[in-house]
């Protein structure tokens, strides 16, 4: 039977995690058929031999790098052959009939171009999520100063979706993006996730795109996935610098040249504030002040090197 869903499983270094996921979506019957693809980005934890022998019925691609997760979960729709495609983060689990709901909602709802579950922790509190697009004043207050009183305190929340509180479903500018379903043959149409965007802001980016052509996207409830927060990128080393790359680069498809001169000064602010708390954190170790600016240093002439 031809799939209806085309699974799409991004992993690297997460072979506990991937095996999980795996597990939680060969132990339901789904009522649709689906196809599981499962795209190992050079893991070298032995991840992708596991799968291969815990499950067989995979179509496992093993990439002799890493490719990050854009350009990863493209390859792995394009692989597919569903009418629907699902990208999956490795360090969730779904929850029975989870992206059955989903596939039903879609094909059900013309007018909405993707689908995404309600989060929740392994010890079933609901994740807030959902956020609204980044504008360039929630660049300015997002993990800074200018963020902890009012204004930008209210620019902060009103970003962050605070005054959602996830238990109702709803339509939202960007769901989470550990689990995302749309119409396989929109997803390629569009391009998928923009490569350029390697690992930060590609689902904000897609979600930006969807609703400039009017297509809406829906957050529901009645689909449940648990997500272990940020076990599927936390092991990244550089993943602050690539989060900072990633982020100019989304101001500039969005917001244009401007854009891009604005996150590079609300990124010079930042710097110069954490310098500042480091002199706090580190008064009176002198050495930790210096492993610390430092490391901040490095940091600095990575971001700043292209």
């Amino acid at each position: 039977m031809a799939p209806v869903l085309s699974v799409v499983v991004l992993s690297w270094n997460t072979r506990a995690l991937t095996l999980a996921c795996l597990g939680a979506l060969f132990a339901e019957t789904p009522r649709h058929a689906r196809e599981v693809i499962v795209v190992d980005n050079g893991s070298h934890d032995g991840s992708a031999d596991a799968i291969a022998a815990a499950f067989p019925q995979v179509v496992l691609i093993r990439n002799a790098d890493n490719r990050l997760y854009s350009a990863g979960n493209n390859q792995g729709a394009r692989a597919g052959s569903g009418e629907f495609v699902c990208t999956l983060n490795s360090d969730t689990e779904v929850r029975p009939g989870a992206l059955d709901t989903l596939v039903e909602f879609l094909r059900a709802n013309s007018d909405y171009g993707a689908a995404a579950p309600m989060l929740v922790d392994p010890d079933g509190s609901v994740q807030r999520a959902c956020q609204r697009f980044p504008t360039i004043l929630s660049a300015l207050c997002f993990d800074s100063w200018w963020g902890k009183w009012w204004p930008g305190s209210w620019v902060q929340r009103r970003y962050l979706m605070l005054d959602f509180d996830h238990v109702a479903s709803r339509d939202v500018p960007q769901p989470p993006g550990a689990c995302f379903c749309m119409r396989r043959e929109e997803y390629l149409s569009f391009g998928g996730l923009d490569e350029v965007l390697s690992l930060y802001y590609n689902d904000v980016d897609l979600s930006k795109r969807l609703w400039r052509a009017g297509r809406k996207v829906r957050y529901l409830t009645t689909a449940v996935v648990m997500h272990h927060r940020g076990a599927s990128t936390k092991s990244f080393a550089k993943m602050l610098v690539l989060w900072h790359k990633n982020r100019i680069a989304y101001y500039q498809k969005h917001y244009g040249a401007f854009g891009g001169v604005w996150i590079h000064f609300v990124i010079r602010l930042r710097i110069a504030e954490e310098w500042l708390a480091i002199g706090r954190r580190c008064k009176g170790d002198p050495a930790r002040l210096a492993a610390e600016r430092a490391f901040l240093r490095q940091a600095q002439k990575e971001l700043w090197a292209s």
